[in-house]
């Protein structure tokens, strides 16, 4: 239950921060909280009207979508179908193209994702806000709101002094997600469980490596209210580990770091999809629509981002529709709903020590070296990784060192990294390239 310090933080606090950072988040998340109340036939038309407005946007202000002529079309989805498909390999090649205003008066979203393709795409502040705001809209779905204890992991190492100040009022005990330490992630454990009132977030699999120590230490009464999970894929036996060792639910989230925020669940199985914010398509190998219901290439256009305009972006996951026959009767909320997410599939590298690296410490390592083009983790023993790699452009021997000192420093020991150079890495079931592929 929300008391005058939660409020204070919503009401007056966020309102100042906005103030400072020329932000909007506290106005745009009072804006999605009214579409939440919107009834199907009004979320429909809204969604329907933004498509309209970034299309329309795209081809006179956009000089990629600009060049190819395309004329206007009074059906947006069936105009949004003339569209050529947009990939990690597009962006690198026409960036400064598919750009509206110059970048350097943007934020750029560096992200190597799960495919370890580096890619970096650019929003404004408003455009971020907006983001930000669905972010916390999602977590309030969980039950947190401002304020509320939380327990939150993450690849922000260093958190700088604005994101200690947020951490102290917001009462988050931010862990490092680059390298979980089995002795500290106990430790913590242990002091959890003489507290309550706490929420968990972070990458799934980040919660499951919790969720795992605690199981096989027995470490029990430690209780969370909910978890929340983002950035990889949310497996069932995440969910059992996490429901097993802290009786929560777990409440999953998907998007993406260039700038997507597509679903996340809340009171049934299904996604609800953000669809003023997003429009998600499934296509076959042909880039053909498939029946809902059935599996497929998930495609997104985002529809408030005129900055940087994505249109039919393959993010390189599978998914499905949910049918509109197989709705729930009751639902809280009058979204599209997502059926189900074959989403960033990965695994955790671990070493003899008992330390743990999940797939966002090598992506927030190699998103901020664009001199490797795309990368591959295979772990065969727990000794040491193999790391396939393509040079990207200003690529030089020393980089493979620094990377490797990285890692290093992150797990606080010696652990051997071979690298094998490669013309092409191969993907996995998907259709995309797995990021970490272990034998153990």
């Amino acid at each position: 239950m929300k008391n005058l310090y939660n409020l204070f933080l919503e009401k007056i606090l966020l309102p100042i921060g906005d103030l400072i950072n020329g932000s909007s988040v506290s106005k745009e998340l009072k804006r999605w909280r009214k579409i939440c109340t919107l009834s199907e036939t009004e979320i429909n038309e809204l969604s329907e009207r933004n498509l309209k407005n970034t299309l329309a946007f795209a081809i006179k202000n956009v000089p990629y979508y600009a060049n190819l002529n395309m004329e206007y079309h009074d059906n947006p989805y069936q105009w949004l179908k003339k569209f050529p498909i947009m990939d990690k390999s597009k962006i690198r090649i026409f960036q400064d193209k598919l750009l509206s205003v110059p970048k350097d008066n943007l934020i750029p979203c560096k992200s190597s994702g799960s495919s370890g393709i580096q890619t970096t795409t650019y929003q404004n502040k408003k455009e971020q806000s907006a983001n930000r705001a669905m972010q916390m809209l999602w977590w309030e779905w969980a039950g947190y709101y401002p304020g509320k204890k939380i327990v939150q992991t993450g690849i922000n190492a260093k958190r700088g002094l604005l994101k200690s100040i947020k951490d102290i009022f917001f009462r988050t005990e931010y862990v490092s997600a680059f390298a979980h330490k089995e002795d500290e992630v106990i430790a913590l454990l242990k002091k959890l469980q003489t507290k309550h009132g706490y929420h968990f977030g972070g990458y799934a699999s980040s919660l499951n490596v919790f969720a795992e120590i605690a199981i096989k230490k027995e470490i029990k009464d430690v209780k969370f209210d909910a978890a929340i999970s983002w950035g990889d894929k949310l497996f069932e036996h995440y969910k059992r580990n996490i429901k097993e060792a802290f009786g929560c639910h777990v409440f999953e989230t998907y998007g993406c770091s260039e700038g997507f925020l597509v679903a996340a669940k809340k009171d049934n199985d299904y996604y609800y999809i953000m669809s003023p914010h997003v429009v998600v398509e499934i296509v076959d190998d042909n880039d053909i629509d498939v029946p809902d219901g059935e599996w497929g290439l998930i495609l997104l256009t985002r529809l408030d981002n005129f900055s940087m305009p994505l249109i039919r972006y393959k993010i390189g996951d599978l998914g499905s529709i949910l049918p509109k026959s197989e709705y729930p009767e009751i639902r809280d909320m009058n979204f599209p709903l997502l059926k189900q997410i074959v989403g960033r599939s990965t695994d955790v590298v671990k070493t003899n020590s008992g330390k743990y690296m999940v797939v966002h410490a090598f992506t927030g390592i190699f998103e901020h070296i664009p001199e490797i083009y795309q990368f591959k983790v295979i772990q065969r023993n727990y000794d040491s990784i193999e790391i396939e790699y393509i040079p990207g452009v200003n690529f030089h021997q020393d980089i493979l060192e620094k990377i490797e000192t990285k890692i290093q420093n992150h797990l606080s020991e010696k652990f051997p990294v071979t690298w094998k150079k490669v013309s092409q890495i191969s993907p996995s079931p998907s259709g995309k390239p797995r990021l970490i592929e272990s034998y153990l």
